[in-house]
């Protein structure tokens, strides 16, 4: 059975996630301070797909404040086989992927937890990048959410890069706004999705992307 087809997952807030969930909160507020302007744009039910800024670690954890869905995303495989870390990420929404992995593997997998109308975290510039500015986006986002018909909501997260800078072993203390901006739909044909409308739409979310980071930013 294909691996796409053994995924579970559940929106139940258990006991063990509302602990665990309520620890990085605890934390995170001690450490970031963080507000959020916006949360109401992400949807309550049905498929979602928020596309957060990359430009820290800590940005994963961060998404524990944005809505009060439970949100999920990828991890490698490889933290589910360690003893405590593994069960932890699994009740706070983390579903593996292999290390290595194809792309094409990733975009199943994201595919199904849209399918099964969650939210999911997706960050559409790929790896952690650096600089206000947003580079042209694959269109590997908008594809997975042209074929669910996911709506996207595009998220600026200021200060991350402070709390947690690239090669840092610990996060620091550091004031992080988040702002959540519009949502998006995902282009529609009643056929195959055509590049160009892939592109547009790509586009538009490069830019919505870039506007609510640069907003983060203005504290």
């Amino acid at each position: 059975m294909a691996e796409e087809q053994r995924l579970q997952l559940s929106e139940q807030r258990t006991f063990t996630y509302r602990l665990c969930a309520g620890i990085v909160a605890i934390v995170a507020k001690v450490l970031f301070r963080p507000t959020v302007v916006g949360a109401g744009n992400i949807p309550l039910t049905g498929p979602v797909l928020i596309a957060p800024i990359h430009r820290s670690n800590v940005d994963f954890a961060l998404t524990l404040f944005i809505s009060k869905r439970k949100v999920f995303f990828m991890a490698k495989d490889s933290l589910f086989r360690v003893p405590i870390l593994g069960p932890l990420i699994t009740h706070l929404g983390a579903f593996p992927v292999k290390r290595g992995a194809a792309d094409r593997e990733s975009m199943t997998l994201s595919e199904e937890v849209l399918r099964q109308g969650h939210a999911l975290v997706l960050f559409p510039e790929g790896t952690r990048k650096e600089g206000r500015a947003v580079a042209p986006l694959h269109d590997g986002a908008m594809f997975v959410a042209a074929r669910t018909g996911a709506t996207i909501v595009p998220v600026g997260i200021g200060g991350s890069d402070r709390a947690m800078p690239k090669g840092a072993k610990l996060p620091r203390f550091a004031r992080i706004r988040i702002v959540v901006g519009a949502p998006i739909q995902p282009p529609s044909s009643q056929g195959r999705v055509a590049r160009s409308a892939l592109a547009a739409k790509s586009e538009e979310l490069r830019a919505a992307l870039e506007a609510v980071y640069l907003e983060s930013l203005n504290d």
